[in-house]
């Protein structure tokens, strides 16, 4: 931000020319426009902001534009790409630029801002990711910005433009000097020594100015950096020009945006582990906030930046073991009692519960978590402890400021939990008077005079261990250097306090999924409600906004989850049982107009299920007979269809469940149910069941006998009007409906925000999160590349995160030894090894598969701790199946991995650590220093940041990282060959 004060001269007076300058090339029917603060710049409506004028200069395409305004002016304001009806198509991301007129500036002056276009990646150094943890001493060590300016007074012949340089240099050693050398002999003629050094001044920008005459430009020039040592680091990238246009070029000052100082792209690494999983010696049969200190331990002397969890939020719906899903929140912003140390809770716990807690650890310390014991029995020893010190902790200011920050889902969470135990479900239409929410019901059932009110505030006060044992652990991290990451789940529980408290938020008629995937040839069936994005846009998107804010107290990074449901979701009907016949909400579908047109008109035929005998006879075989009876209408000769009471996956379902005569059968339970599912699903168009002349074709329907019975022309009808559904009639619907949606949670808090984005991606996906600034993810089994089978870590993107493995599919180890053939040709495909492979995962091959994801360009590589651990034998010796923590193919999947080393055991093992340390810092990856505080060792960060972020703007961005390929330890194909 320019500084008041900055240039001295004649008398301000009344009218100043800002003139405005971006290159940007757009599209036909594209424009851009200049939006602000102040009414002459539209007061942020962008109806009513400035447009810009296009011009070429060279083989830029520039937008420029002016307005006058008085003496003293200073706003905000930011660009935005429109159309022809000033309708926005894309908002620049990061900070909005700020604008103080210098004084001393003459009545007719005018001053040309040469801005960039700022991209969601101009603003990751400046989240609290990077700003706060990872380049902390950086922007600690320059919070005194220089109070000194440069006074340059202008000449009064017109030949002369004082020129401002302004550039982001986020994370620099201390002592460090910013130059600016170029061309011209105000800049040194490209001599260091004769450049113009730059001052502080705030926010990580570094200012300086020189006075220059017209006919000295375009002037060529770069930014550099003078360490303490004597040694100069230019920029990397092309120069950087500087031109005026001498036939009509009338400006007096100059402000130069330069975005960020152009540097080797920052990269880190990472742990990844649930909550649940972790083990030490200190816990209750699970893992506790705690003891995150001891995984940021080890963590910062393996060489990780990062410690990633699975989301965090109570879960506990039904009070069993269901609830060990973390992602059915029953609430998004209360923490789940199952993490609460409860050792923690008074520094004065009885002796008499001391021992109990003793035998409770004996008792819960098994191989996997008991997570209905566990629970049940840290909420047992709390209760006691909670009766003893109630009145001292409700009392203290600690709490009071805590409850008076949080009440406003606090107090709906405790009314809830209190229902839910008191009428034995959390299913709200079995509530009485409860059923809908109203803040005068919410009142009365949490007032001091109520006669559960002690029950009400055990929950505030499980809550509010429950913060602070969380926020210690998330601040050592950060005094560690070390990122916590969370995850942000896609969906809540159908009958969770979020929807109790806003139902109109969601579509409560709908469950979320995923169509059919690497993870689930069927799909997937969430059982959640999806969102109501119309509802929530009416408040812009407050709920989801509070969300980011409670995250933010204690993580500096995140994971959207399903990221590709803010593009569109994979919708069911309520009484779908599976993934598969689903649709995209939002979507444009095929009216019955569209299909008639075609030459489409049986609706009936194909969006009903097809069921001829001859199916019947080949599916169920001799038992078709009890089917058709059981299940089965005939409507027409050999033609059925399904009872009402059995026309939904769901009803099929419970039939099965009560029917005693399908135990007759031959066939399994689990059998005939997925058979009866295949008929109700052999359909090919589904109708809309808020418009029935609106149809959507369902997932794979080549695959079904009612596509493969039609003629010849309606297959190839609908072949064609299926693949224009999937691959290329929603993609504009659905670039517009993420920018709508994700800008809001971007700018709900300062975190690093990543996106998981695996599955079936629409090709509007990638370019939206770049542009956005979104960090991706790859994992190595399953390539974003058609033709590939597995992904090639060398040549990801910088904006990504890498990963051999993740929760949701099996463990490294596992996946290696799980099929022979695929082995085989990993093998030889990425090892480039013509040998037999062992079969075991041996620590050579994980020793190779880590190296590949450690040196691959992207920005971090993030690694499930059972993967790590595969590096040393000793911890291999439990099955590589058991370490698996999720089965997307089972939605009554039990979370309940544990770690089958403490710990402490992994902090005592420097091998491992080394190890571990070695293939990071080789790799050229910043590792964090194992000093108590970052601030007195960020010398050690070896991999400085900055300008990287800037890397889509500059001219040969894309260029790979080349990283040495020769190891220091076990040889990358050498040792895989000698252990086959």
């Amino acid at each position: 931000m320019v500084r008041p004060g900055l240039f001295s001269g004649s008398k301000s007076t009344n009218s100043v020319k800002i003139s405005f300058r971006l290159p940007y090339f757009t599209k036909w029917g594209e424009s851009l426009l200049v939006c602000g603060s102040v009414p002459v710049l539209g007061s942020w409506n962008v109806k009513k902001g400035v447009l810009l004028s296009p011009f070429h200069q060279g083989d830029e395409l520039i937008w420029g534009g002016s307005i006058t305004v008085p003496s003293g002016f200073q706003c905000q304001y930011t660009y935005y790409v429109v159309d022809d009806n000033r309708n926005v198509l894309r908002a620049e991301m990061g900070r909005k630029r700020g604008l103080v007129l210098p004084e001393g500036i003459q009545s007719g002056q005018e001053i040309e801002f040469y801005d960039l276009w700022q991209t969601g990646s101009d603003a990751i150094p400046f989240t609290s990711a990077f700003k706060d943890v990872i380049f902390r001493q950086s922007w600690d060590s320059r919070k005194e910005a220089t109070i000194g300016v440069n006074h340059i007074k202008l000449a009064q012949e017109a030949e002369s433009i004082v020129v401002q340089f302004k550039v982001s240099c986020p994370n620099i050693e201390k002592d460090t000097s910013i130059y600016v050398i170029g061309s011209n002999t105000k800049l040194g003629n490209w001599k260091v020594e004769n450049g113009l050094k730059l001052r502080y001044s705030g926010e990580s920008l570094w200012l300086g100015e020189c006075l220059l005459q017209r006919n000295e430009f375009p002037i060529k020039y770069r930014y550099g950096k003078y360490g303490r040592a004597g040694d100069f680091s230019i920029e990397n990238g092309p120069n950087r020009e500087v031109t005026i246009n001498s036939s009509r070029n009338e400006a007096n000052y100059i402000f130069l945006s330069d975005g960020m100082l152009r540097e080797t792209p920052w990269r880190g690494a990472g742990v990844a582990v649930p909550m649940f999983s972790v083990r030490s010696e200190s816990d209750l049969g699970v893992g506790e906030f705690l003891d995150l200190k001891l995984l940021v331990d080890w963590a910062v002397a393996s060489g990780f930046h990062l410690v990633q969890l699975l989301p965090i939020n109570d879960t506990s719906v039904h009070q069993m073991w269901w609830d060990s899903y973390p992602y059915s929140s029953l609430s998004v912003f209360a923490l789940h009692p199952l993490y609460l140390r409860v050792q923690a809770l008074s520094e004065k716990i009885p002796e008499e519960i001391k021992q109990e807690i003793e035998k409770a650890k004996q008792q819960l310390d098994g191989k996997d978590v008991d997570y209905e014991a566990t629970l049940t029995t840290k909420l047992s020893i709390a209760k006691k402890i909670f009766t003893r010190e109630k009145d001292l902790i409700l009392n203290s200011s600690s709490f009071q400021e805590f409850f008076s920050e949080n009440e406003g889902w606090l107090k709906p969470y405790a009314a809830f939990c209190f229902l839910r135990d008191f009428f034995g479900t959390s299913d709200r239409t079995q509530w009485g008077n409860f059923a809908h929410y109203s803040e005068t019901k919410l009142e009365k059932l949490v007032s001091k005079e109520s006669l559960h009110y002690e029950i009400i505030c055990f929950h505030y006060y499980v809550q509010y261990h429950l913060h602070l044992q969380l926020s210690e652990a998330a601040e050592y991290a950060r005094k560690k250097g070390v990122i916590l990451k969370g995850d942000l789940p896609i969906g809540v529980d159908r009958n969770s306090v979020d929807t109790w408290v806003y139902p109109n938020l969601f579509r409560m008629n709908t469950s979320t999924g995923a169509p059919p995937d690497y993870f689930d040839k069927n799909g997937q069936n969430w059982g959640f409600p999806t969102y109501n994005w119309e509802e929530m846009s009416k408040d812009n998107y407050a709920w989801w906004r509070a969300r980011l804010t409670q995250m933010a107290k204690y993580f500096t990074a995140y994971r959207i989850d399903h990221i590709l449901g803010f593009f569109r979701i994979w919708e069911l009907p309520d009484h779908a049982a599976t993934g598969l016949v689903g649709k995209f909400r939002p979507s444009l579908p095929l009216s019955q107009e569209e299909l008639e047109r075609e030459g489409i008109w049986d609706f009936n035929r194909l969006s009903r299920p097809y069921i001829r005998k001859e199916l019947l006879q080949e599916k169920f075989g001799a038992a078709w007979t009890f089917v058709a009876t059981n299940f089965l209408n005939e409507y027409d000769k050999n033609c059925y269809e399904f009872k009402e009471d059995s026309n939904t996956e769901k009803k099929i379902a419970s039939k099965l469940k009560t029917s005693t005569e399908s135990s007759l059968l031959l066939e399994s339970e689990d059998e005939l149910r997925r058979n009866l599912f295949h008929l109700s699903q052999n359909v090919v168009l589904i109708r809309d069941p808020e418009d029935p002349r609106q149809f959507f074709p369902r997932f794979n329907i080549e695959d079904t006998s009612s596509f493969q019975d039609l003629d010849d022309h309606s297959k190839n009808v609908l072949k064609r009007l299926y693949y224009d559904y999937y691959f290329h009639r929603q993609e504009n619907l659905w670039r517009q409906n993420a920018l709508k949606t994700l800008p809001v949670l971007l700018n709900s808090s300062d975190m690093l925000a990543c996106g998981e984005d695996l599955g079936l991606i629409p090709s509007c996906v990638h370019p939206v999160m770049q542009e956005l600034g979104l960090v991706g993810l790859r994992i190595q089994r399953m390539p974003n590349e058609a033709g590939q089978e597995f992904g090639i870590p060398s040549q990801y993107s910088y904006m990504t995160v890498c990963a051999p493995s993740c929760h949701d599919c099996s463990t490294m180890r596992a996946w290696w030894e799980e099929d022979e053939e695929r082995r085989r040709r990993f093998f030889k495909n990425v090892v480039e090894s013509d040998a037999l492979p062992p079969d075991q995962c041996v620590p050579e091959v994980a020793h190779f598969i880590i190296r590949q994801h450690v040196e691959s360009p992207s920005m971090w590589a993030i690694f499930p701790l059972q993967d790590l651990m595969a590096l040393k034998e000793e911890y291999t010796t439990r099955p590589a199946v058991e370490e698996t923590i999720n089965d997307p193919t089972n939605p009554k999947h039990y979370w309940r991995y544990r770690v089958h080393v403490t710990l402490e055991t992994l902090n005592k093992d420097n091998e491992l650590k080394n190890i571990i340390k070695d293939l990071v810092s080789q790799s050229g990856r910043s590792v964090p220093s194992e000093e108590s505080e970052v601030e007195a060792s960020v010398a050690s960060v070896l991999s400085t940041a900055g300008a990287v972020f800037e890397k889509l703007q500059l001219a040969g961005a894309g260029e790979k990282i080349r990283l040495a390929s020769e190891s220091n330890g076990v040889p990358r194909k050498d040792a895989l060959a000698a252990v086959s």
